[in-house]
């Protein structure tokens, strides 16, 4: 199925609800045409409220402007945006089979019958759904549910996809793998897509980059990885996954230092600035027979061992500082009570935006 592809602009647009609540501070964020953004953050953090202004089911605040390609529809009405959306739990028409689910939006324009027939059967291809056409949705898996859902919304070719929390109600197992089928189904569309999730693994995997919000605030915007790796922002490192934080004393500051377990580690250049230093989990590497001449390993006992089936997750209490949260290989042998050597690649450290005076 053909789609347009457009470019989405959201220039200095905020939200200011009537009791003076502020929803949204005034954000610019620009999707590329073909390109899948996914708003991720917490709950109450404004990406549902720029996915409804987007969409034309809020107003924004006067200043604000949202374009569509050349088209300003910033005070057009949601049915000429041209938007096609998929909700958290679906909205299909329960006494309509899967075919006529489809097929809605269509008959409500009066597309003619053939063409009605052949959009929805390449629809059903498209999103697997060969065999359940005469079903009704309480006859569905949750899964096929959101399937439908989903090519009920690009029926209309849209020229925006907006999908708020599409994956919300299914089970871990059934969201691990209709989260793959998603990736692959929009990226096989080419169609510009906003995401609302609040799911870190869904966005990386969905998402060709993402707007990370906080308190009404883009805070970091970029791909899933780069703002794993360089966080510039401690809330994106923090909410991206887990990490430890390594407070530097004034001795560590004024020498270039990281202390780590009783250790000294060269600060990056880039970081030496930094009260503050973090490092994920995944990138500490503990030994179990440390080398009494290996002044680059620290010390420390491990407080707690965690199987996790693909990892093993160990707190380790190390000399000097706060306990560090360890992700082992799932083999590893160390076990709780045992003495570990410590170490971490300078290059793994990462910025907290905590800087000195």
């Amino acid at each position: 199925m053909e789609l347009e592809r457009i470019r989405v602009d959201v220039i200095n647009c905020a939200k200011t609800y009537a009791d003076g609540t502020r929803g949204l501070a005034p954000t610019t964020l620009s999707i590329e045409p073909g390109e899948v953004l996914a708003l991720l953050g917490p709950s109450g953090c404004g990406k549902t409220t720029l996915l409804r202004l987007v969409a034309g089911l809020e107003t924004p605040d006067r200043g604000s402007r949202i374009l569509f390609g050349a088209q300003d529809v910033t005070t057009l009405p949601i049915e000429r945006r041209g938007i096609g959306m998929v909700f958290q739990h679906y909205a299909l028409f329960p006494q309509m089979n899967v075919e006529t689910n489809i097929a809605y939006g269509l008959r409500v324009r009066n597309t003619p019958a053939e063409e009605i027939r052949l959009v929805v059967g390449e629809l059903i291809d498209l999103v697997r759904l060969n065999g359940l056409e005469k079903k009704r949705p309480s006859e569905l898996s949750g899964g096929q549910r959101q399937r439908v859902a989903l090519a009920r919304a690009i029926a209309v070719r849209p020229r925006v996809l907006l999908l708020d929390e599409p994956l919300t109600a299914l089970d871990a197992k059934l969201k691990e793998s209709l989260r793959d089928e998603l990736a692959e189904l929009l990226r096989r569309l080419h169609i510009t897509a906003i995401h609302v999730t609040h799911d870190q693994q869904e966005a990386l995997a969905i998402a060709d980059r993402l707007a990370v919000m906080r308190q009404g605030v883009i805070v970091q915007v970029g791909r899933g990885e780069d703002l794993y790796r360089n966080p510039q922002h401690p809330f994106v490192a923090e909410f991206l996954g887990r990490v430890n934080k390594i407070t530097r004393s004034a001795e560590a500051m004024a020498r270039d230092e990281v202390h780590l377990g009783g250790v000294s580690l060269p600060c990056p250049p880039h970081l030496r600035t930094q009260e503050v230093v973090m490092v994920r989990p995944e990138d500490i590497e503990l030994d179990m027979l440390r080398s009494s001449g290996d002044v680059r390993m620290g010390v420390g006992v491990v407080e707690q061992r965690v199987f996790l089936g693909d990892r093993v997750h160990l707190r380790v209490k190390a000399k000097g500082m706060d306990s560090l949260l360890v992700d082992a290989p799932r083999d590893t042998p160390i076990q709780m009570g045992q003495t570990v050597g410590i170490s971490v690649h300078p290059s793994r450290l990462m910025a907290s935006g905590e800087v000195a005076a």
